[in-house]
This record gives C-alpha cells, structure tokens and sequence, in this order.
C-alpha cells in the first residue's frame, strides 16, 4: 500500500484580490516544471449568472521550485478564450491537462456546450502556446477527440502523456444519462487514445477500469505515472447520484498496468483519502502526480470538487 503524506492546500482563490473570472474553484491543477518555478494550470470560475450557470476558464499561478506553498505569481488574465458562437467549447474549458514538448507548450481540455434536455455535453480540445505557456491559442475550432458511435457524449477529464515517443490521451467518456428529478446525470467510465503527433487519435475503445461502487459509477482525471518499471494510475471515482453527500462523493482510486492498456485496479492500495476536517475532509479528486527533485508529489482538489482550492502531497512509501 502506497502512502502519500498530506502537506497542506497550496492554492484557494478565495483568498486572493477578486479577479472577475477567478471567484471561486481552483480545479484540475496540471504542472510545467520551470528551471527556478513551477508553473500550476487549473479552471476557474466567475460567478455564476442569473440562471446559476457557470463558465470555467483556464489560468495559472507559478510557485518556487524549492517551495510549492510560495506562490509568486498569478496570472493576471485567462490563458485561452472561450469558443466563439456556437462551438464546442463556448461555455468553458475545463478540465485540462497540459505538457510541455520540445517545440512548444500543449493543453488539451474539455469543451462545454450548453444543451436542451441534458445540462451540458463536452468534447476535448486542444491549444498551443508559443510563449513559454502564458498565453494559448486554439489548434482549431472544433475538437480533436469528439463523439463516436462508441462514445456518443460527455468526452472529459483529458489527461495527456508521452512515453517512448507515443502520445497517450486518458480520458472519460460518456455512456447514458441518469434521470434524477428533473437534473439529469451523465454515467463516464475511464478510455485511452494513443497518436505520433497528438493531434491524430486511435482509441483503445474499451473502458479500462472495472466498476466496484455500482453499475453506473463515474470514473475521471486518470493521470499515469511512471516508475519503478510499472505504469501507475491514479484517478477519480465516485457514486453516480447524491454524490454531494460525503459518503458518496469523489475519491482517489489506484490502478497498474505494464502494457497501459490492461489494468488492475485495486483502490486500497491509493495511499491518500480524506481528512478528518477540513479543505479535504468532504471530496478529494483530480490527482496529478509528477516528480520534482527526486521526490514523487501529487496535487489534489478538495471539497465541491475544487471550489476551496487544491494541495499537496508527497509519497512516503517506496513505489513497487
């Protein structure tokens, strides 16, 4: 059993200076490593309008390398746009995932669309930065991982990799929708696309994780590490209703793998859950584990899936 040692939250917008997109959540932290910084991506929010609706945007804050609680700096204005009229992403870009190549900065995110009958469908995208990550342009008006007889909605939670040359995409995908008194809810299990250039994607078109909640359990944000000569996946999990009820709400779960498609999944083995009070103590989601100067840290998100902000933690335990 891992076991990662909790360091504290890093990052609440709630108490910064009111920026007018930046109100609340700080959601899906994704890293760029810096020589003397590291730079953390997240989603954030305005407040929501007259008819509750939100729009998530993409921003960032730097930290120092050698201390990720010292935030020196905050980005002053969202990184991407939203889409024009009509797109896929008109609504908001989250969450995203971002990785640095030798040419350029990426992010890959989902798109939100406002619907009729179901509150929202999402596809991912992806943008290029060309100025070390502080601004984004989009690769294209419309996606590049969009529905499929397959898949036919709800493509999120992207989670971009590249190992041995390969890009790899982790990502949800949608299956049915629930009805729940009038507030549908969609069904997401966890899928893989691999591609030579990352913009060109063959899917493995198979869920990758077994149920062990429920039929209709949610699966998101698979992020894959790798170390020790094993692939290692950390994600999110949790009941498909009522799962603002703390019982019922995200966790982190665990899964190996050696050929990154085949996995076994055994959550005991996760090493992190909630805290007893707290920031955490409700909902934890969204890992993103990376390495830092020969330490293995994962950022987190907390309670209302990252309205307060996300942490920190540092993996004791040796991975085997």
């Amino acid at each position: 059993m891992f076991k990662w040692k909790k360091l504290g939250r890093i990052f609440n917008p709630a108490d910064i200076a009111k920026k007018s997109w930046m109100q609340e959540y700080a959601q899906a932290p994704s890293v760029i490593i810096f020589e003397n910084y590291i730079r953390i991506y997240f989603s954030s929010r305005a407040l929501p309008d007259e008819k509750g609706m939100y729009v998530s945007r993409l921003g960032f804050i730097d930290v120092k390398r050698n201390n990720l609680f010292g935030v020196i700096n905050i980005c002053e204005s969202p990184v991407l746009s939203l889409g024009r009229l009509g797109t896929f992403d008109e609504f908001g870009t989250y969450p995203a995932s971002v990785i640095k190549t030798e040419n350029d900065i990426r992010v890959y995110y989902a798109g939100w669309t406002r619907c009729e009958s179901v509150p929202f469908n999402a596809a991912i995208g992806l943008a290029i930065s060309n100025d070390n990550g502080n601004t984004f342009e989009r690769f294209a008006e419309g996606p590049v991982l969009s529905f499929t007889p397959d898949e036919p909605f709800v493509l999120g939670s992207p989670k971009i990799r590249r190992f041995n040359g390969t890009w790899y995409l982790w990502y949800s995908a949608g299956r049915t929708w629930i009805s729940n008194n009038g507030n549908p809810q969609p069904v997401y299990k966890i899928r893989m696309a691999y591609s030579s250039d990352g913009i060109r994607w063959i899917r493995v078109g198979k869920n990758l994780l077994e149920n062990v909640l429920e039929e209709n359990e949610c699966q998101a944000s698979p992020d894959v590490f790798y170390y020790e000569k094993k692939y290692h996946m950390w994600f999110s999990y949790r009941y498909n209703l009522n799962f603002r009820d703390k019982n019922r709400g995200y966790r982190i779960g665990y899964a190996f793998s050696e050929d990154l498609i085949n996995w076994t999944r055994d959550d005991d083995k996760a090493g992190i859950d909630l805290s007893e009070s707290g920031w955490d103590s409700e909902s934890i989601s969204y890992p993103f584990v990376f390495e830092l100067d020969g330490k293995v840290l994962m950022l987190h998100q907390g309670n209302e899936i990252g309205r307060f902000g996300f942490g920190l933690a540092e993996l004791e335990s040796k991975i085997n």
